[in-house]
């Protein structure tokens, strides 16, 4: 049986096909302006890299902020639900799940057969999210996909009070004036945001195994700060930002 997932988020939009819950083709680009044109051309790569037609899959489940947006999808999952089964599907031992996405960031906490048992989530503004970093990294003239490589340099990350994007900036700014190395910066940003999902674990209760997906699970500062902070190892699965995808997929 061949089936699809297709996640759409805020940044990106990703594509997962299987075949007998194997994986035979992943694709992702970036969701733009229009997320049903975006999600019908990455499908149809993912298509082209699987080497099989549109007909061949049995059913598609579409997730993420833009699911209702997709006219070809059979049916429709919440981003909860599909990274909880992408997640548990990875490593059954599972048990909370931290997905900092594009525009929101959520804690989930599932049982030992992968279904959800609580979760917590911040969809309010973009603090902690990866638009919440691209945006700083802006500021800090820093490509983004160096913030976690620079952040592990860091002996004495900085003190960065405010989650608010605006009074980020301005912190970011002030310290900047003081000559503070920019990786303390960068360790204090993300010190900062590893603090505020400790509060909605806080939220959900707290149980092992842990792991990190979305995209930011690629940033290893992020990582390393929730370590320190939960006294736990974090895993970060391969791929993870097509978790969301992978549990669409499967239940597709």
């Amino acid at each position: 049986m061949i089936t699809a997932g297709i996640d759409v988020g805020s940044r990106t939009t990703k594509v997962v096909i299987l075949c007998n819950k194997e994986v035979i083709s992943r694709e992702i680009d970036s969701t733009g302006w229009k997320p049903a044109r975006s999600a019908k051309e990455v499908f149809d790569r993912a298509l082209v890299t699987a080497g099989i037609s549109q007909s061949d899959v049995a059913k598609i489940v579409a997730t993420g902020y833009g699911r209702v947006m997709l006219p070809f999808a059979g049916a429709t999952l919440t981003e909860i639900t599909c990274h909880a089964r992408g997640a548990h599907f990875v490593n059954p031992d599972i048990r909370t799940i931290i997905d900092i996405g594009g525009q929101d960031s959520k804690v989930i906490k599932v049982d030992q057969f992968g279904f959800v048992e609580d979760f917590a989530m911040n969809d309010r503004c973009a603090a902690g999210t990866g638009k919440f970093l691209e945006f700083l990294a802006h500021t800090l003239e820093v490509d983004v996909s160096d913030f976690g490589k620079l952040a592990l340099e860091s002996l004495s990350p900085a003190v960065i009070s405010s989650m608010c994007t605006v009074f980020a900036e301005s912190e970011i700014l002030s310290l900047l004036a003081e000559d503070t190395p920019i990786p303390d910066i960068i360790a204090g940003l993300h010190l900062a945001i590893a603090k505020r999902i400790e509060g909605l674990i806080d939220l959900v209760g707290y149980s092992d195994v842990v792991s990190i997906t979305g995209g930011v699970a690629k940033n290893p500062g992020i990582k390393k700060q929730l370590e320190e902070l939960l006294s736990t190892p974090v895993l970060v699965p391969e791929n993870p930002e097509f978790i969301g995808a992978l549990g669409a997929a499967l239940s597709a």
